[in-house]
């Protein structure tokens, strides 16, 4: 597998965190949701297509948790200069956790390409 590099002007950023307990549809173990809003811009020359992502979460519990798949929410986005894709997912935990994630695709010209995301935090308030 051939690898890819980050192209300049294509930057991802996290816009928004929520954070929500508890609920009926949360494990009595993970009964902490964040609900985190990304936007990716294409301020490159190229136009992108992108294919996946690659999430890597570190919980205050020690555990590690890795998540990579084709698509993003279920989409394949393709982003000429100048535009944005944005869209929203979430986290369970049951501790405090730090995130960050990638975003990879091909440009026009079949070249392999990728944006990261920087790290954030996902912390629980305190009562």
């Amino acid at each position: 597998m051939s690898s890819s590099t980050e192209l300049p002007g294509l930057t991802a950023r996290l816009d928004k965190l929520h954070y929500h307990h508890g609920g009926a549809t949360l494990p009595a173990d993970q009964p902490h949701a964040f609900v985190y809003f990304i936007t990716i811009t294409n301020g490159s020359e190229h136009t992108v297509t992108l294919l996946g992502r690659k999430w890597v979460v570190d919980h205050d519990d020690g555990s590690h948790l890795v998540i990579e798949g084709d698509k993003i929410v279920g989409e394949t986005p393709r982003l000429a200069p100048g535009e944005q894709f944005s869209y929203n997912s979430y986290h369970v935990t049951g501790c405090n956790a730090t995130a960050q994630g990638s975003f990879h695709g091909v440009d026009e010209l079949g070249r392999r390409v990728h944006v990261l995301l920087p790290a954030f935090t996902m912390n629980i308030p305190v009562a």
